[in-house]
């Protein structure tokens, strides 16, 4: 039986996928479910950009990649996204739909942390895995993409801190898209127990002119007293299509911080969504989205808060040059109950020449009244008066445009905790601004 989603993807190309994975029954059954769900349900709804001749399905879902001995393997433009000290990190690598380097150290394992490839986690942990993966965070049902996720994942990551585990070094992951029609669907799942403390950075990279798919999924379970930060970073080609689904789901004073740089090369779909589900929790997003040639880009975080004394705040900062298209939106929700709740929100478009298109929408959705909530957006062009100044002072026009945009950019920037993470953004920001 075959389900029309613009490409044939049948039982068999499910079954292929469950098969190479040597997955249990309830796993099979759940991406065939949410295979007949896809025929059936509709895209997104995208405030301000049409998404139906975007290319979700033209890729090849099944493929094999073989094992590294070494990262030092890795290509140098990949290598670089990895920390200095990477073989002896906490590291995980996908090349394609393959896991291709896994590291955990062995004092961490001691302590009950789980830090592996998914399909591992399936297998090994199944009760832990069945009891988050898409249930609390995105829902194999919400529209076609979501549904596209569920039947076809490949791949990914599963993080487990145990209550009262505290990580002091990053975990890193990187999603490597390498060759042609490549489908990168890699699915990572973070779930931190009660007072734990951890970090990740996830990575995900392709050729510039391959053309590629990214349908990703992150979800971040923080449980009571919990503090988690989640980095990610995209840096695709100008031929891939980058869809991102980014869920949180934070407990009683649990806090939840992203960092999130969208700087992919081709069209872009990214989805941060936050629920605060308990008293006193709280979430922090910091959103970078960089748009050049004629990339089309939308960009939503969105945060709901349920439970009382709950703190948001989202700060967005987007640059577009050439024919580039970008819309960023903030939505901050303030359910009815969640009183003394606080949601705070700015997004911020700079406009590097007359022909590029940049759009901020703040939202705010409030059905309680004894609350906080603010938002602020702009959208501009670079200063005629700063470049003259910083012109009469010596420096070049490039320079001085230069000197502007990380100056915009520096409120997302300088909030980043890892030096080698900052680092890696300015290295990404600086060439795709350079093409």
């Amino acid at each position: 039986m075959s389900v029309d989603t613009g490409i044939l993807f049948d039982q068999k190309t499910v079954n292929q996928l469950s098969e190479k994975h040597r997955e249990p029954d309830w796993m099979r059954q759940f991406r065939l479910d949410a295979l007949q769900a896809a025929g059936r349900l509709d895209l997104p709804r995208v405030q301000k950009t049409r998404i139906d001749r975007w290319n979700f399905t033209r890729f090849e879902p099944v493929t094999e990649a073989s094992s590294l001995d070494s990262l030092k393997a890795l290509p140098e433009s990949v290598k670089s996204l990895l920390s200095s000290d990477m073989e002896k990190d906490n590291v995980i690598v996908q090349k394609n739909a393959d896991p291709v380097y896994v590291h955990l150290d062995a004092a961490l394992k001691d302590k009950g942390v789980i830090f592996t490839d998914l399909a591992t986690a399936v297998r090994e942990y199944p009760e832990l895995v069945r009891q988050y993966f898409m249930t609390k965070g995105v829902r194999p049902d919400e529209h076609r993409l979501t549904a596209l996720h569920a039947a076809l994942w490949s791949g990914g990551v599963f993080l487990y801190v145990p209550k009262n585990v505290e990580v002091d070094l990053p975990f890193q992951s990187l999603f490597w898209a390498d060759g042609a029609g490549v489908g990168l669907l890699s699915h990572v799942l973070v779930v931190a127990e009660a007072n734990s403390r951890v970090d990740l950075v996830v990575n995900v990279v392709s050729e510039q002119e391959e053309e590629a798919v990214h349908n990703g999924v992150l979800e971040a379970i923080v449980g009571p007293g919990a503090r988690v930060r989640v980095a990610t970073i995209n840096h695709m080609g100008k031929q891939a299509t980058d869809v991102f689904y980014r869920r949180g789901v934070v407990d009683r004073d649990g806090q939840l911080e992203w960092l999130v740089g969208d700087l992919s090369g081709g069209h872009t779909l990214s989805d941060i969504t936050t629920h605060l589900n308990g008293t006193g929790g709280r979430v922090d997003v910091k959103s970078i989205v960089v748009g050049s040639g004629e990339q089309r880009s939308n960009v939503t975080a969105s945060v709901h808060h349920w439970g009382t004394h709950t703190e948001s705040n989202i700060l967005s900062r987007g640059v577009v040059r050439d024919q580039a298209n970008s819309i960023i939106n903030g939505i901050t929700k303030i359910e009815k109950g969640a009183t003394k709740a606080d949601g705070q929100q700015a997004e911020n478009v700079l406009m590097l020449n007359s022909r590029a298109r940049g759009d901020a929408n703040p939202i705010l959705l409030i059905d309680e009244n004894d609350v906080k909530a603010g938002h602020a957006a702009s959208v501009g062009r670079i200063d005629d008066i700063q470049m003259f100044y910083l012109m009469s002072r010596g420096i070049s026009r490039e320079e001085a445009e230069k000197l502007i945009i990380f100056g915009f950019l520096a409120p997302v920037l300088s909030a980043i905790p890892f030096e080698s993470l900052k680092q890696q953004l300015n290295r990404v920001i600086e060439r795709k601004l350079q093409q």
